[in-house]
């Protein structure tokens, strides 16, 4: 058995025991699996490797901060409640495009922090009430905020498997909307429609507009979505005219959005809002500095080059039947794991099958997937939390959905050579 192969089973082994076994968080177990897979090596301990490989995702690690206080600010100051009932209130009459655009919501903060906990602890969280009063069960409702989180997280702008995926290979992170819209929006729409749609045929807005709040929209009016049009418009603004208009980044552009918004809306303590926020976000921000780690001491050990030459030693078939069930899979340990353990490799053996753009997206959202895998399913618990029911009965009404999802990532990774036009 080749060194290689020990070392990463013995990585695998100690960071599953530490996460499953010890219950230890997926960081630690991620930063005692790459010392493990260091000491059987034979490189000791080496610190100047683990402290690089926590900072590898640092400009994600931004990202992902900053877009997590937006999402604070443009909560607190009521502009997502006044977008709910502007929503329900002008399309209760059409029930199909109603569960679309709230479906839309519900991915909006994945969509800006990457996250799909943030998406359903937040948007997910507003929504659900309305979708329940609209006659949805809860089992079904919480299958809907599961898979719009995750459909949120893999969306663009900001995709952090997407990123994961490309910075394993040195492939800077331009190009993915229109491929990370192509999966997203049909997945998010299907998803909604078969799910809720057979329940909403006969709405009673009466009903359901006890749930919504209607004074702060009239209170504030549309100065309230200033915040959201600014970090629209600068992102674009960025690209369409970059010799007019510095290329600002992603974190200083949703901390402009956040200062905007302090002036758009409710008042509120920002400090309190903002430091609640982020502690649910330090979790995640861990898993990235583990999975940074894991990965380095892979690269320094030749695990990372050993898996990537085998995989070129797999047949297509056999590659496609792993990135369908194994990706997937891994995602009850980390989805973020599954993207940078698994995605590159995956990435580089399909290179020359298409557009490589196209390709990261479709492993990316496949990988996203994986937050619906018990028992970490990160998306599906907080789901179920919400609506107050188990996960084994919101996840049965995730069956379809996600092997449609996977087999729609499927068909876009046979077909990115054609699907080029998209970047």
């Amino acid at each position: 058995m080749e060194i290689e192969l020990i070392v990463f089973l013995v990585m695998l082994g100690v960071f599953l025991l530490g996460n499953f076994l010890f219950k230890l968080p997926v960081s630690l177990s991620m930063a005692a699996g790459a010392v493990a897979g260091a000491l059987v090596a034979g490189e000791g301990i080496p610190l100047r490797h683990l402290f690089e490989g926590t900072f590898v995702y640092m400009d994600t690690i931004l990202i992902i901060s900053t877009a997590m206080v937006f999402m604070t600010v443009i909560q607190e100051s009521g502009a997502l409640e006044a977008l709910n009932a502007v929503i329900v209130s002008k399309f209760y009459k059409v029930p199909a495009v109603l569960l679309v655009l709230l479906m839309f919501i519900i991915m909006f903060p994945g969509m800006i922090t990457g996250s799909s906990t943030a998406a359903v602890l937040s948007a997910g969280a507003i929504v659900a009430p309305i979708l329940l009063q609209m006659g949805i069960p809860a089992p079904q409702t919480g299958a809907i905020l599961a898979i719009g989180a995750i459909m949120g997280m893999a969306a663009p702008p900001v995709n952090i498997p997407a990123m994961l995926i490309g910075g394993g290979v040195d492939m800077p992170y331009i190009g993915f909307e229109g491929p990370l819209a192509f999966l997203t929006i049909p997945g998010a729409i299907f998803t909604v429609l078969f799910i809720g749609l057979r329940y909403c045929k006969n709405l009673d807005y009466e009903k359901i507009k006890g749930g919504l709040d209607l004074e702060i929209g009239k209170k504030y009016g549309i100065k309230l979505y200033i915040p959201i049009v600014v970090i629209v418009v600068l992102m674009v603004a960025c690209r369409m005219l970059p010799n007019l208009i510095p290329n600002l980044g992603m974190p200083l552009i949703f901390m402009i959005g956040s200062a905007v918004g302090l002036f758009t809306g409710k008042r509120f303590n920002a400090v309190k809002a903002i430091r609640e926020a982020m502690k649910t976000t330090v979790p995640v921000l861990g898993k990235l500095m583990g999975v940074g780690m894991f990965i380095q001491i892979m690269t320094l050990t030749g695990v990372r080059g050993y898996i990537v030459i085998n995989c070129f030693g797999f047949g297509l078939v056999v590659l496609y039947a792993a990135i369908c069930i194994v990706m997937p899979a891994f995602g009850a340990v980390s989805s973020y794991g599954a993207a940078s353990v698994l995605g590159v490799p995956f990435l580089l053996a399909l290179l020359d099958t298409g557009d490589q753009v196209v390709i990261a997206a479709a492993l990316s959202f496949i990988c996203s997937l994986g937050d619906l895998m018990p028992p970490t399913a990160l998306a599906g618990n907080y789901a179920a939390q919400i609506v107050g029911e188990k996960y084994s009965k919101v996840l049965r009404y995730c069956v379809i959905p996600f092997i449609v999802c996977v087999l729609f990532g499927l068909f876009t990774l046979l077909k990115s050579r054609s699907l080029g036009f998209l970047t």
